[in-house]
């Protein structure tokens, strides 16, 4: 094990003695902030920790079999046991590893996902209906929550855009690589000469923002409309304003949502999203200055960047940040989003163990 790693992880174990003793101080037991906040360091150090103490049993296991290597008698069982115990202290160093890992501070965060029709007209407002079916039937098969807040439907169906708001465990974990721009081809129903058609649609994954000291808005910044809130006609029509808009006068930023039948709620549905676009935007600067990119775009909701393309005549999904070809389009539209998710997540935390190795204190 390299030795910076190493020192580390003692580093770690020492903290989650210090942490296991304040617990069972009475004075900590008194101060309830102080008891959730090493709790919760507690739960994050522990399977570290535990992993750690398994290695180290292990490695006196080794040491203790490297000792009966000289007894002729004990050689043969000896050299046996060796070679499981080490191809067992592998397996547990890189999962010491993997538990070293940053985390990102989003990861179990709610998110509002952003669907935006791009070149292509019509077939493009289509295409972005068929992407949030398709995330939020993935969020059905995750047993996550979801809700639409903000829509504007294309002339011949679909949507120009789409804003959708997707809560449950660790819902940005699994969803912050979809960001960036994806890409179809496919005959649309529109065209009589069977010519196949590439169209563009833009996918942006925002960390839902907590609601206090997480961006702080300074009222005077913020210009409120309401209206009337568009529907399908019948008893729900909404005859009065509930609909709300929001304009951030120094970014720019235009927020709104009519899905709720109450202004009061719209509004707080609104500012919710509007903090989420605010962090988003702090977070890209802040990436931004950190490096000038970063091959999976991740949480930086970069549109420039075209991340696949789905070819509906060829059954095919090119993800083209990590080379990844399926043939199983049809599935995937229906939701079963894991095959293509997977992958990425295994490469990004390729690149983590790799960072970790160049620089592990």
């Amino acid at each position: 094990m390299n030795p910076s790693i190493r020192n580390k992880l003692d580093r770690i174990a020492d903290r989650h003695g210090e942490i296991t003793a304040l617990l069972a101080d009475p004075d900590t037991q008194g101060d309830p902030q102080r008891l959730r906040t090493l709790g919760q360091e507690f739960a994050q150090i522990e399977p570290v920790v535990d992993c750690y103490q398994r290695h180290q049993r292990l490695a006196e296991e080794i040491a203790s079999a490297e000792g009966m290597l000289d007894d002729p008698e004990m050689a043969e069982l000896a050299h046996d046991e060796l070679q499981g115990a080490r191809a067992r202290q592998e397996a547990l160093e890189f999962e010491l590893q993997r538990l070293l890992l940053p985390t990102d501070p989003n990861d179990q965060r709610n998110v509002f996902l952003e669907v935006r029709a791009g070149t292509g007209g019509a077939e493009a407002a289509l295409f972005a209906s068929d992407l949030l079916r398709m995330y939020l039937r993935y969020a059905e098969l995750q047993g996550w929550e979801n809700e639409v807040v903000s829509e504007s439907p294309g002339e011949l169906g679909g949507y120009k855009e789409v804003v959708a708001r997707i809560s449950g465990r660790s819902v940005f974990s699994r969803l912050k690589f979809e960001s960036g721009a994806h890409r179809v081809q496919r005959v649309p129903e529109t065209e009589s000469q069977g010519r196949v058609h590439t169209s563009a649609c833009t996918v942006a994954v925002l960390p839902e923002a907590d609601e206090i000291g997480e961006v702080d808005i300074n009222p005077n910044d913020l210009r409120v409309d309401t209206y009337r809130s568009s529907g399908a006609g019948g008893q729900h029509v909404n005859k009065t304003d509930s609909a709300v808009r929001i304009t951030h006068l120094p970014s720019g930023i235009v927020v709104e949502c009519q899905d709720e039948r109450s202004q009061h709620k719209n509004r707080a549905r609104a500012m919710s999203l509007l903090r989420s676009k605010l962090l988003a935007q702090a977070q890209d600067e802040q990436t931004a200055e950190r490096a000038e990119s970063r091959r999976l775009q991740v949480g930086s909701g970069d549109r420039s960047e075209r991340i696949r393309t789905y070819n509906f005549p060829q059954n095919r999904l090119s993800d083209h940040r990590i080379n990844l070809t399926l043939y199983r389009l049809d599935e995937v539209m229906l939701g079963q989003l894991d095959p293509v998710i997977e992958p990425l997540l295994q490469e990004h935390q390729a690149e983590l163990l790799a960072a970790l190795a160049d620089n592990p204190a």
